[in-house]
């Protein structure tokens, strides 16, 4: 059994490091933050479970039956990269040219509204695609070729290295997202309007990137 720690540490490590960039949870930790002003502490922890949750499931699936899924409905991987990225293109330029003031959310009619609205965009778009985007549904398609094996209790162990992976970037965007604003606060709130926007800006780079990845796979077919 020992002979097969190291390609499942092997493994582990590789689904971390891949999924890191593509979830960047500390970019969309900030990303997120405003969605939370009008919660309370318990109200965020609930919000934010959910998010995780939701992500958690999304990656399994994708891990486990993502290809099967593209396949019946005849969905490309360099579409998906396509149609990903153009919805991360699109919430990187509202969060861009965004300018409305705080100062006039702070009616309690309007924070209800908040609260209610917010329950409609748990998973879409915060967590998809800004927690977990085309990125991330690519990178999972990716590591679960390379994990399959004819060999089960390999595909079992390599399988089990990918899902402590998920697992990992799951703890870390619950962290990051319940204690942002604890992070911001030594920021200032121009500090904080300067993090948004450059993580704003860095969210379309991204999309775009992601996007013109998924149209260059579609030259080459």
């Amino acid at each position: 059994m020992s002979d097969y720690y190291p390609s499942f540490i092997h493994l582990l490590f590789i689904g971390i490091i891949s999924l890191f960039p593509v979830v960047n949870p500390i970019g969309s930790a900030v990303m997120v933050t405003h969605y939370f002003t009008s919660l309370n502490k318990q109200e965020k922890r609930n919000a934010v479970t959910k998010i995780v949750l939701y992500a958690f499931f999304l990656c399994v699936i994708t891990l486990f039956a993502g290809h099967w899924i593209l396949e019946l409905f005849g969905i490309t991987i360099p579409v998906i990269q396509l149609a990903g990225g153009v919805m991360i293109c699109k919430t990187g330029w509202e969060f861009l040219t965004d300018n409305k003031s705080s100062e006039n959310k702070t009616d309690g009619t309007i924070e209800l509204v908040r609260k209610d609205e917010l329950q409609n965009k748990l998973f879409f778009p915060i967590t998809f695609p800004i927690t977990t985007g085309a990125g991330t549904m690519a990178v999972l398609f990716t590591l679960g070729a390379h994990s399959a094996s004819q060999n089960f209790t390999t595909y079992l162990l390599n399988t089990t290295a990918l899902m402590f992976s998920i697992i990992a970037m799951c703890v870390l965007v619950y962290f990051l997202y319940m204690n942002t604003q604890t992070l911001l606060k030594y920021t200032g709130s121009n500090g904080e309007k300067i993090i948004n926007r450059i993580v704003a800006f860095l969210t379309f780079c991204v999309g775009l990137q992601i996007a013109v990845t998924g149209i260059k796979a579609l030259i080459r077919i």
